[in-house]
């Protein structure tokens, strides 16, 4: 007997992660191997390289934080390099497999929103001619409240106070009292701001002209 369809069928809504893990295999595929990215140094290739290396191999992790392990981190990256791009990009699509960390429940949106949301963008604006996203306002929601939790540590060099003022109206202050600099714009662009993607975010930089030449002498994020 045919069983009527119920509310109880229907898939589950994707995750603002497994939506941008799409948004960001798309851009890949789209760009090319050897387009350019905000990465410097990296074309498409090598990105996506490092996103397969990322989920695939525990081993290359540590040396991503820790300086002495980064030669053993590259080489597993340029194994990913030798292979051919699309199947890269495929793995990247495809999501982790069952063994790794980023594949237990709840890893893929803690460890990848925000990661596949700046990386996604290196790739769209690392060429002329790129236009903004009309982000869903959830996400919007989720970036912002990732970027409170993680501002004052992005903003740890600056030697003058910050103040991110989202387009909603939202603001948050981090960093020493006294003369302070304001940013403004949408979650995503403060967010894209705060991890040294200065050039390409659409912010705006506000605040007296000692704090402002203060705060552009130093590099952002992590």
């Amino acid at each position: 007997m045919r069983r009527d369809r119920t509310a109880c069928d229907d898939p589950p809504v994707p995750t603002y992660a497994a939506q941008e893990r799409a948004q960001l295999a798309d851009a890949l595929d789209a760009a090319g191997a050897d387009a350019p990215t905000l990465c410097e140094g990296w074309t498409a290739q090598d990105l996506a390289a490092h996103l397969a290396a990322r989920e695939r191999r525990a081993d290359s992790g540590p040396g991503l934080i820790v300086p002495f392990l980064a030669g053993h981190t590259e080489r597993v990256r340029r194994g990913y390099l030798e292979q051919p791009f699309a199947d890269v990009v495929a793995l990247v699509r495809n999501g982790p497999p069952w063994f790794s960390a980023f594949a237990l429940p709840g890893a893929d949106s803690l460890a990848n929103t925000v990661e596949f949301f700046v990386h996604c963008e290196d790739v769209r604006r690392g060429r002329p001619g790129w236009t903004p996203r009309t982000l869903d306002p959830g996400l919007e929601d989720e970036l912002w409240s990732r970027l409170k939790k993680q501002a004052r540590l992005m903003f740890r060099r600056s030697p003058v106070g910050v103040v991110l003022a989202r387009d909603t109206g939202d603001r948050v202050s981090v960093g020493a009292d006294g003369p302070h600099v304001v940013l403004t714009g949408a979650a995503g662009e403060l967010l894209l701001y705060a991890f040294n993607r200065t050039g390409a975010a659409q912010v705006t930089v506000d605040g007296p002209a000692d704090a402002l030449r203060q705060f552009h002498s130093v590099s952002l994020g992590f």
